[in-house]
């Protein structure tokens, strides 16, 4: 499972610490394709950092197990192996992400749709592609057959294909990892944490000096990375998605990774990068992705319809503008 990393976790890095003190612990390490670092704050009871540690990559060796569109004895890729008519039972997480991608492919419009890893492909985007390039319009019509999350059914514990759809939960896996991860840290009471996975990240309470976590978001740039806004976060999930890294050009036309499954192309607005902030870093994860595909004005417009706190990032000539609504002020003003 890959994913580009758009969230600096500014407490990682040296020349920005203040993060000291010896009741603050660490760790992290290579995960779905990435890396994943965990941060908490030592209350007495609380386990060391070996035993979280322990726990953690249990929860990312599952969602791995279940999820990844890179391991071919995945839960979801024995799914996308079989043919058109067919049923698998599956892990109730695997369930939960399909019925959480329809809930985002309704309301997008059918903008968002888990279904378009045979799109992915024929992009040069994929597992499993051959080729970067632009496809030509018959080829792309017969991919656009086997894509749509109306072809997916739940059946009891059962997935059903009804026609020969391949799913990808890269939209969302890391974000439910997250969640996994923030619930596993509540439950051996840890309430002070900042928990990153791909990217994806969720944050509760204040490190041991009673400041906050602070994050920093990248300018949507592919040679360098660079904070374009430096964020305070407590009791949210974030997600940045951003398609400035992974695209390629052909005749003079950027061709991005984010793909609209109504149309089977990628995205060609101004738009370069979203942010979304949600009590569920799986929703943050979700949305910031439906929001980048909609586009400047149509994801706007759902941001402000469904209280999405989100922060825009378009490209203007050489350079950036900036936007974010008030839900997403709110959420991230230092509370004194």
């Amino acid at each position: 499972m890959g994913c580009v990393r758009h969230i600096l976790v500014l407490c990682g890095l040296a020349a920005l610490a203040g993060c000291g003190g010896d009741s603050l612990e660490r760790f992290g390490g290579p995960t779905m394709g990435s890396t994943y670092s965990i941060q908490y704050v030592r209350a007495p009871g609380v386990p060391g950092p070996a035993e979280v540690q322990r726990l953690v990559e249990g929860i990312l060796a599952e969602v791995d197990r279940q999820m990844s569109t890179y391991r071919s004895d995945s839960d979801i890729e024995r799914f996308n192996d079989l043919p058109a008519r067919s049923c698998q039972p599956m892990p109730e997480p695997i369930l939960h992400l399909v019925r959480t991608g329809e809930q985002l492919s309704q309301a997008s419009g059918g903008a968002f749709d888990l279904t378009v890893e045979p799109l992915m492909n024929l992009w040069g985007f994929g597992p499993q592609a051959r080729e970067i390039k632009v496809p030509d319009a018959r080829a792309l019509e017969q991919v656009r057959q086997r894509v749509g999350h109306q072809y997916l059914h739940i059946d009891g514990n059962q997935l059903c294909k009804d026609a020969a759809v391949a799913v990808d939960f890269n939209s969302i896996a890391a974000g439910y990892a997250v969640d996994r991860i923030a619930a596993q840290l509540t439950q051996l009471g840890i309430h002070r944490y900042l928990a990153e996975a791909t990217g994806e990240l969720k944050a509760a309470g204040v490190k041991p000096d009673g400041s906050p976590w602070r994050i920093a978001l990248e300018e949507p740039r592919d040679d360098q990375q660079v904070a374009e806004k430096i964020i305070a976060v407590d009791g949210v999930g974030v997600s940045t998605s951003g398609d400035y890294r992974n695209y390629f050009q052909q005749d003079g036309r950027r061709y991005s990774h984010t793909l609209d499954a109504r149309t089977g192309a990628p995205i060609t607005h101004q738009l370069a990068s979203v942010t979304v902030l949600h009590p569920s870093a799986l929703m943050a994860d979700g949305l910031s992705t439906l929001l980048l595909i909609l586009g400047p004005e149509q994801g706007w417009e759902y941001a402000e319809k469904h209280q999405v706190a989100a922060f825009f990032v378009m490209r203007e000539g050489a350079g950036f503008v900036t936007r974010s609504n008030k839900a997403f002020e709110q959420l991230t003003a230092v509370k004194p």
